[in-house]
């Protein structure tokens, strides 16, 4: 393998992502917000200089376009629905690295076959975003659980005779994360002169919440024709700790055949990987029937692993 043909290869990776992230980047008026809000995130100036200091001339120059199309504004959204504290030219950057590591590390352990790099290549450019779906499962997730705890804060301080406002920044200091997180971020936007219906919308933006969208419409529908607040969020608030506990119980029930299916699906990919990075040559014996035999096979295989893995989670997905 020629040293140059790679260092010609990693350059053209590096210009596209990063035009890529030019691209994708402007100065929308969603994300002006979202900066001014950052600065009271944070807890005090020596972090902020902290993290100034980290950022490089490149990122930090990607990173002040932000979201000019719709994919750069669905990535800055999914980063903030994860709460990763990374803008849209960094997470380029990211996923840019993760490619040279991936690419050059299954280079050298595959017979220095470009095949092998690019296997690598992909594997680094899919799993940052893996990481981030994740890490938005789990967040989510944690919210729901916290929900009905403050729909029962939220009830009694209006029956104290807090106003709206009062009893969302009491939820955002008594609460753990991270729904305190979200609520200190909606009163930090009405501070700043944002309606309390486009903040409660921003939040519904950030936390995708079937449960949190009926307490924010009750909220929004209240404000518009009145009514007994504490009372309806109490009501609500039975109804989702109800669900809550419902779609726990299906959960515990559904994971043994929701994770028989993951790990059934990925064997076979695994195996192939394997078999290819130590004995290629026994893989590609699959090949000496002629294309089209070797074509049959592959889709066979896929249709039947891809058929299955959806059975599986079909039947694991119970609507509560």
């Amino acid at each position: 393998m020629n040293w140059t043909l790679i260092i010609i290869v990693v350059g053209v990776i590096a210009i596209v992502v990063l035009i890529v992230a030019v691209i994708v980047s402007s100065n929308s008026e969603r994300v002006l917000v979202e900066k001014r809000l950052s600065q009271y995130l944070e807890e005090d100036d020596k972090k902020i200089a902290e993290r100034q200091a980290q950022k490089s001339v490149i990122t930090d120059w990607v990173s002040k376009r932000v979201e000019k199309t719709s994919f750069g504004d669905r990535i800055a959204r999914d980063l903030s629905r994860a709460d990763l504290k990374f803008k849209v030219g960094e997470y380029f950057v990211l996923i840019l690295l993760a490619i040279l590591v991936g690419g050059l590390f299954t280079w050298f352990i595959g017979n220095k076959s470009m095949i092998s790099a690019g296997i690598g290549a992909i594997a680094g450019a899919v799993a940052p975003g893996m990481y981030v779906k994740s890490q938005q499962k789990k967040r989510l997730q944690k919210f729901n659980d916290q929900l009905s705890d403050m729909l029962n804060l939220m009830v009694n301080g209006l029956r104290a005779g807090y106003s709206t406002m009062q009893a969302m920044e009491a939820i955002s200091k008594e609460l753990p994360p991270p729904i305190c997180d979200e609520f200190r971020r909606v009163i930090q936007e009405m501070q700043i002169g944002i309606p309390m219906e486009v903040a409660l919308d921003n939040l519904l933006r950030r936390i995708p919440s079937e449960d949190l969208d009926f307490v924010v419409t009750a909220i929004n529908v209240q404000r518009e024709v009145g009514g007994n607040l504490s009372e309806i969020l109490d009501n609500i608030s039975f109804t989702i700790r109800e669900r809550v506990r419902i779609k726990g119980e299906v959960r515990v029930l559904t994971s043994q055949v929701r994770t028989s299916g993951s790990v059934l699906s990925m064997i076979p990919f695994f195996l192939v990987l394997v078999l290819w990075f130590l004995n290629q040559e026994y893989l590609m014996a699959v090949t000496k029937g002629g294309p089209y035999i070797t074509a049959a096979i592959i889709c066979v295989v896929l249709g039947l692993i891809f058929t299955s893995y959806f059975i599986m989670m079909k039947i694991a997905d119970i609507e509560v």
